[in-house]
Parts: C-alpha cells; structure tokens; sequence
C-alpha cells in the first residue's frame, strides 16, 4: 500500500469541524502510488493555481506538491463533494463518480487517525504559450486505491497499473522479465515492439509503455510528448488489436489509453480532442466491453466536452411590456425587494433592482 505512517506539516485549510475557516498549518497523513487520481473543475481556480505556482509564466508550469482531499458535506450541489486543497486554497474536486467510491475510505482513514485529514502527493502542470493565450494548469494527483479499500491490478513489479490485463485474465507475464526500473523497461518494451509481431503482445506491450512513459512525467521532459506519440502509435493498430482481442477474451479488457488520453486533454480544454478520443474509444469496445463502466466512462467525458464545446444558451431575461398610456421611451421594472412596479427612462447599463422608494431607504438606513 502506498501509506505512509508519517505525518507531514502542511499549510492547508483548517480541517472539517475546526472554528476557522483560515488557512493554517496542520498535520496529514500523506498517501502515496503509482495510479493517477483525476481531479476535476480547475479551471475555475486557475487565479489560486497561478498564485501557488508564483504567477503566471509562458514557460511550462510542473510543481510537486501536496494536496489535502477534505469533504464537503454542506456543499450545495453534491452532498458527497470532495474538494482539493494545496497550501490553503482550494484547487479543484474530485469528481462526482470518484468522490461515491472514495468517500467511505477517506472517512475511514480520517476516523482511524484521530481526525488528522488524508494528503496525497501531486503535481501541478501545464501553463506554456499557446495559439490563444498563456495554457490553463491542472492538477495531478498519485495515490494506491488500496489505501481507500479499493481494487487495484498488481503487476509483476509491485505497482498497480490499469493496462486491461487484469480484466481480460491475462498472464503478467506476457511481456518477458521486464526490468523494475521505468527507463530500463521503457527500452525493453520499444525493443519488442520492432521485433514482435503477435496482436495480443503489441497491444499490451503498448499499454506498458505508455504507462511507463507517464509514470516518468517527473523524471524527463519529454516523457509526456512520448507517451502521447505512443497512444497515437497503439490507437493506429488498434483495429486489428481488437480482433484478437475478442477472440483470445471474449471480450475488450479495459482500453485505458482512451480514458488517459481524455484525462490529458480535458485538463488542457482540447475539448474537441476529448471528444475525438472518447469516441474512439466507444467504437472500439462496441457492444464487446468486459465491463460495461470502460463504456460508460467514456461516454460520460465525450458529454461533458460536447458541453464545453458548445454550452447550452442561457434563457432570455424576461422584460416586461411597457404599460398602455406610457411613454415608449420608458419601461415598467418589478422591485425585488417590495414587488411593487416601478417605471424608468429607458437607458444603458444594468437596470436597477429596487424602486426609487426601496433605494431611498437603504441608504437612510446606512451608516454615518
């Protein structure tokens, strides 16, 4: 499990239940893994981000940090709201799906220990110079959902990895000895690559590597660049990969390149891309999914960027008709505190809420 005993001092947000909502310093237990945990919504923090990053740059942002997940019970549109804190501000959520499954073993973990709040390491990227602007950050968390009671596929070097091999029964083994360290199985598996031929070992051989390339975002640059050239790569053969894949399985094991590759352009709102792959995705499992929820996982991420892509229109404002026998170059406004109607010349701006009457009470009724 990636737990750790120790606990770190942090400057987080005063835990559930505390008198004050201020920052302060605390005390986490911090977790750690190799599975990447989704964090959603960043874009409304993008101002906290920057300021924790130290102000907005053209140069691409990777900060490691520590992030303290905290519940919101009390929050007005999901009662089971996880929110993400780094260094006392609030950076994002997890989302709604993740929040129902991670929420029994968060409120454990914090009963457990006495009510000191559960961290997970992470790190903020993005930023960089883009066509229309200066790139948006998001946030990465690493965590070992054993650590929360929930499954994980080991591998056969201790990590846990969602290549599908797991949920189609595959042999860990498939792929050779692989070498425990990441840059020493990254050069394995480019090697078998050129050489082997069978469907079955490509597709999880890609699988590995791409895992791999992510696992060492942190360690160099162009890891990600890499593991983005190796999705396109497996997505172009993936065709003939799903034939075998039916026939050896019955089945279409857990396609994480897709939901990956969703997470990652999501975070930089490519939405069209998110909607590509996502797609993708759906037509390869087809009605052959091991499990319905690879299917419905993508789906949902294809919606949610059609919604970004081109959000509903907002309903008009109602306007009221002008009141027979008045000037047309005046209009009828309800007071939104007495209800009374009141008339006003028509002009620019914002129309104002309150009568005349309202107003000249509220302003008697302000402090000398």
């Amino acid at each position: 499990m990636g737990f750790f005993t120790k606990r770190h001092e942090s400057k987080q947000p005063a835990p559930p239940g505390a008198p004050s909502a201020a920052p302060q310093s605390i005390e986490v237990i911090l977790c750690d893994g190799d599975e990447t945990l989704e964090v959603v919504g960043e874009s409304h923090y993008q101002e906290a981000l920057w300021s924790i990053v130290g102000g907005p740059t053209t140069e691409h942002v990777r900060l490691d940090v520590i992030a303290v997940l905290l519940q919101e019970p009390t929050n007005a549109y999901d009662a089971n709201a996880i929110a993400v804190w780094v260094n006392g501000l609030r950076v994002g959520y997890l989302s709604r799906d993740n929040a129902v499954l991670y929420r029994p073993g968060l409120l454990a973990l914090y009963q457990t220990h006495g009510g000191i709040p559960v961290a997970l390491n992470g790190e903020i990227v993005g930023g960089g110079q883009r066509g229309d602007g200066i790139g948006y950050l998001g946030v990465f968390l690493r965590h070992d959902p054993a650590d929360f009671g929930l499954a994980a596929a080991p591998t056969s070097d201790g990590t846990h990895v969602r290549t599908g091999r797991h949920e189609a029964g595959a042999s860990v083994f498939e792929l050779g000895d692989l070498p425990q360290d990441d840059a020493g199985a990254i050069k394995q598996l480019r090697r078998l690559l050129e050489q082997e031929q069978d469907p079955l070992v490509r597709h999880f051989a890609y699988a590995e590597l791409e895992h791999r390339l992510y696992h060492c975002r942190d360690v160099f640059g162009s890891a990600l660049d890499e593991f983005d050239t190796a999705c396109q790569a497996h997505d172009h053969e993936m065709d003939g990969f799903r034939l075998a894949l039916v026939a050896q399985f019955g089945g279409m094991p857990l396609l994480e390149t897709y939901r990956q590759m969703c997470v990652r352009k999501q975070k930089a709102r490519l939405w069209q891309e998110v909607i590509t792959w996502a797609e993708r995705g759906v037509v390869l499992y087809g009605e052959d999914a091991l499990d319905p929820e690879f299917v419905n996982d993508l789906k949902k991420r294809g919606a949610h960027a059609a919604e970004k892509l081109n959000p509903a229109p907002k309903a008009p404002r109602p306007v009221r008709a002008v009141a027979p026998g008045t000037d047309p170059s005046t209009e009828v406004l309800e007071c939104r505190q007495c209800n009374s109607d009141f008339t006003r010349i028509v002009s620019r701006g914002r129309k104002p809420t309150l009568c005349p009457t309202c107003r000249a009470l509220g302003e008697t009724t302000l402090p000398g």
